[in-house]
């Protein structure tokens, strides 16, 4: 490939996300969806017709082109290192769905094996690249609510079974509400205030098993491997707190809150599973409130900047990256930050005791407000 040429990308992984990923990189010029693999050729066949993907068959579809550069890993967390070493191997650079694995010791082998190839990993959520969170982002970094003190996450509903097919691997290791969804609001929070210092957290299971409720498994019943509601106090190491709840326990449905508040006003910024929304700053009174005066506060809306898409915003920025020999912003160093901020939060869970995070990162990096997805620049 020449550096004037889009970026030729394949997936592996054929199952529910697989669609968000092709329904945007198909229409993205900087990139070639060339080829889809999965264990199931079927199912990796029906996708590529579906999106007009030119070829499909099991992993070394992918693996073996000689045209793609990006391997894409949409596999279940537990494959997620073995499938990501392979494309390695195969002299491609990986951008992998999170979390990057589901141990420490096989993510940093990982990141080990593709800076001494040469090449790149990126690791999803790549909402924090969304316009939403990118300009909450540039809001707080220019002082909008000023010094940023604390913040407040939360996510709770009855779980996934309701939805999913084959739902059991989200309460295997490597899953649960902790580390199926804290990495999309984890790593908001590190963008805002930087790398994790220390974690506490007390959690528990709903039931000790589940049961599919929709499709062709529905009834079957399968265990509950991890904490199915995780209580959460985060504090970063450039100060800073937040307090987090993360569960599958809830019959009430609320997700998406993402507060953080400074010394000149709370912004709240839209859920960290989207890519963009509504952004508000509320600011502090102007005069004292006697009661029974009501309390009126001054809500300013902030104007959203950029493109809204949606998933694969991540490979493309690693495929724009990559021909320009620039970082891009999703690394898998930053991924790895987030599994060990929340193995240790799993490790605090069983102490009952404060954990310190070992690892930390250095740039966290951004996205310029003008950055196009759909504008031809290689």
């Amino acid at each position: 490939m020449t550096a004037a040429e889009a970026v030729g990308v394949g997936l592996i992984g054929a199952g529910n996300i697989s669609d968000q990923y092709l329904s945007n990189l198909t229409r993205f010029p900087d990139v070639r969806v060339l080829a889809i693999g999965d264990v199931r050729e079927d199912r990796a066949r029906a996708q590529a017709e579906k999106y007009g993907v030119p070829g499909w068959g099991g992993v070394d579809a992918v693996l073996g082109s000689p045209d793609i550069e990006i391997v894409i890993n949409l596999t279940i967390p537990a494959a997620h290192v073995e499938v990501s070493l392979a494309a390695i191997a195969a002299g491609k650079h990986v951008w992998t769905e999170k979390p990057i694995g589901v141990d420490r010791a096989s993510s940093l082998g990982l990141l080990e094996s593709a800076d001494a190839a040469g090449l790149r990993v990126g690791v999803a959520p790549d909402t924090v690249l969304g316009p939403g969170i990118q300009t909450a982002k540039r809001a707080i970094a220019r002082g909008d609510i000023g010094r940023p003190l604390f913040a407040q996450t939360l996510f709770q509903w009855q779980g996934p079974e309701i939805f999913h097919p084959d739902p059991a691997f989200l309460y295997a290791v490597g899953g649960g509400p902790l580390l199926d969804m804290g990495p999309y609001y984890v790593s908001a929070l590190i963008h805002v205030f930087g790398p994790v210092a220390a974690v506490a957290a007390l959690g528990l299971k709903g039931t000790e098993s589940r049961a599919v409720q929709v499709g062709p498994l529905a009834g079957q019943e399968f265990p509950v491997e991890v904490p199915s509601t995780v209580s959460l106090l985060m504090a970063f190491e450039q100060g800073g707190q937040a307090q987090s709840l993360y569960s599958t326990d809830s019959p009430l449905l609320r997700h998406g809150v993402l507060e953080i508040s400074g010394t000149e006003g709370t912004i709240v910024i839209p859920d960290p599973n989207t890519f963009g929304g509504p952004i508000t700053i509320t600011r502090p009174l102007a005069e004292a409130v006697v009661p029974p005066a009501p309390v009126v506060q001054e809500k300013l809306d902030v104007a959203q900047e950029g493109v809204l898409v949606g998933r694969g915003l991540g490979v493309l920025d690693m495929a724009r990256s990559i021909r320009a020999g620039r970082p891009h912003v999703a690394t898998g160093r930053i991924g790895y930050h987030v599994l060990d901020t929340l193995l240790a939060v799993e490790e605090s869970v069983a102490a009952g005791a404060f954990q310190t995070v070992e690892s930390t990162v250095d740039d966290l990096g951004a996205l310029p407000a003008d950055f196009d997805p759909f504008a031809a620049t290689l």
